[in-house]
């Protein structure tokens, strides 16, 4: 007798047998049990696998594991799941077989169950008598739950026997990309929609207004639209690319400021001073004219935009950038104090600006969003409640450190400009950011410069997003681009799934992506 040890799954079988296979000579006149005993095979405890961002928990088991297998398939168990399931078995190389409660040895099986109670982005993944079943309250579990297999036998060439279940820290894990500054192909966004995609980011952010220009035909207003521009059905086939990967599209149109491309067709919006002299970007509030563009566009891209968000932008308003805006303003100081008496201020119409646009896209059933430097402090109108305050830079005059928005029981997401931002060029202080340093220093809490906001404040931050702005848009090409943020989007996402020490150092961290392609 000898043992003797092979390689099967991502296990060992280790079991006797006579050198042929037969029973030793020795032994041929020995009594013979009743039942030949099968060989007995035994597994060493499987390990996690490795993903990214990473599972938060495995429970190992022994066992050979799976590996995808031609004339194996990919079955589900509810209909609303075969747009997931042709996903991964296409992927995978493996058949699809629809819906079926016949679940044979060597399937993926994706069912709607499992996860976590109130979770609907959670999945459990259970490998186990040579199948793979992911389960999730709904279908973006799921979704998830065959990123992970995808990953897993990418990466390994096999998923380890045991049982994943995994969920986000956070619920919006996102990705902004200026094309108002700079036109990217669709090709190339929606390139970035799959990468996205497999990566469990859940969002992307489209900036396609700003003084630069606007960037996505408009049937209401084709006069302030761009030669270099994106055309609905385009735009339709990216919302649609995204829906199919669970990741919202996001647009923003920017206002009161970064509005150029529409004042360079209709100069008679431009805000000016009380010398004359015009104020780059910014439309003058105190025209109902400028309220009324501004709503059409708002209208007629809800549509375009099915997702349930909208940024209003609402940054940089160059109005409140100078010492004193009621003397440099008098017809926005004079439309406040029309609108809300004696002491209105041009902070307060500002303000009224905002929670005007944010009644429209809420009528359309949007939350909306406006970045921190649009929410002023000491006034008498106050934002409304619902709008999220997407914090960027603490720069501004008059800036509030994040606890105070969070102490108004306000949402945040995290835009911070010291790690999250990625300006082409690399103008005034910005420098491209690196995945080392977010990986080993930024969490979601981290809304400001370098220190995080206290504990008790976490629930009110939703997530954050890693943006791309092109300032300097002949800076890098589309493919530097892809280049240059491809380590950020996997930290970012890693952190935004588990914001806790990751479990890999940066070097393997790094070495695991480039594994995972």
């Amino acid at each position: 007798m000898f043992a003797a040890t092979v390689g099967l799954g991502t296990g060992l079988g280790l079991w006797a047998f006579g050198g042929d296979g037969s029973t030793p000579e020795a032994d041929r006149s020995a009594p013979r049990p009743a039942s030949p005993a099968s060989p007995t095979k035994v597994y060493p405890l499987s390990q996690a696998p490795r993903t990214i961002p990473a599972v938060r928990d495995f429970t190992a088991a022994r066992g050979p594991g799976w590996r995808p297998a031609k004339g194996e398939r990919v079955v589900v168990s509810d209909d609303s799941l075969a747009d997931e399931g042709k996903l991964i078995a296409g992927e995978l190389g493996l058949a699809y077989g629809g819906r079926t409660d016949d679940v044979r040895t060597g399937d993926v099986h994706l069912t709607l169950g499992g996860g976590r109670k109130g979770s609907p982005e959670s999945y459990t993944m259970t490998v186990r008598d040579g199948r793979v079943t992911i389960g999730g309250p709904a279908d973006a579990g799921v979704f998830y739950g065959t990123r992970t297999l995808k990953q897993e036998v990418r990466g390994a060439g096999s998923a380890p026997e045991g049982v994943v279940n995994d969920a986000p820290a956070k619920p919006r894990r996102g990705f902004m990309l200026d094309i108002a500054r700079k036109p990217y192909s669709a090709g190339w966004i929606e390139d970035r929609i799959r990468e996205l995609g497999d990566l469990k980011y859940n969002e992307l952010g489209l900036h396609f207004s700003d003084d630069q220009a606007f960037r996505i035909q408009s049937d209401t207003h084709p006069e302030i639209v761009s030669p270099d521009h994106l055309t609905k059905a385009q735009v339709k086939q990216i919302v649609d690319l995204a829906a199919s990967r669970h990741i919202t599209v996001v647009p923003e149109i920017d206002s009161p400021g970064h509005l150029g491309a529409v004042i360079a067709a209709h100069p008679g919006l431009q805000l000016r001073n009380a010398q004359g002299v015009a104020t780059r970007g910014a439309v003058d509030i105190s025209k109902p004219e400028a309220a009324k563009i501004v709503d059409d566009l708002l209208d007629e891209f809800a549509d375009v935009f099915p997702g349930s968000y909208w940024h209003l932008g609402g940054d940089e308003y160059q109005a409140l950038t100078v010492r004193d805006p009621a003397a440099s303003y008098p017809q926005l100081a004079a439309a406040a104090r029309k609108a809300y008496g004696p002491g209105g201020t041009v902070a307060d119409l500002a303000t009224g600006w905002l929670n005007a646009r944010a009644a429209i896209v809420r009528d359309h059933g949007r939350t909306p969003r406006a970045w921190n430097d649009g929410f002023y402090r000491n006034t008498s109108v106050r934002p409304e409640e619902d709008i999220e305050a997407a914090y960027w830079t603490g720069k501004e005059i008059g800036a509030r450190q994040p606890a105070a928005y969070l102490a108004e029981g306000r949402k945040v997401l995290n835009y911070n400009d010291e790690f999250l931002y990625y300006v082409l060029g690399q103008p005034q202080t910005f420098v491209y950011p690196t995945g080392q340093r977010i990986y080993e220093q930024w969490t979601p809490r981290v809304l400001r410069g370098t220190e995080a906001v206290p504990a008790r404040y976490d629930s009110q931050i939703l997530g954050g997003s890693f943006a791309v702005w092109s300032d300097l848009p002949r800076a890098q090409t589309e493919q530097q681009v892809a280049a240059g943020i491809r380590m950020p989007l996997r930290a970012t996402v890693q952190k935004l799934w588990d914001p806790g020490k990751p479990p890999l150092s940066w070097t393997d961290f790094r070495a695991l992506a480039g594994k995972l392609g």
